[in-house]
């Protein structure tokens, strides 16, 4: 299954892209894909209970299942937030 992923603010200059495609497992969800990118890129954990996601434009929680062409958005505090 692919996706875009689209990332913003302090994640996207973490990674140095604002975006990408990638490849998921079939049932994949939310939860799946941030786990793959903290385990990536490990500096990502301390945002964790911070972090936003919206799917097609909408925010989702981390349960939200992910399906074929989805477009999914990590949006980190963009400010006044905390990352503790």
């Amino acid at each position: 299954m692919r996706i875009t992923l689209r990332y913003f603010a302090s994640v996207r200059e973490k990674l140095k892209r604002s975006e990408e495609e990638r490849e998921i497992p079939s049932g994949a969800t939310v939860r799946t894909v941030w786990d793959i990118l903290k385990r990536e890129h490990p500096e990502l954990s301390a945002m964790e209970k911070a972090m936003s996601f919206a799917v097609a434009q909408e925010y989702v929680d981390r349960d939200h299942p992910l399906q074929d062409n989805d477009e999914l958005a990590v949006i980190p505090p963009v400010s006044g937030g905390c990352y503790a």
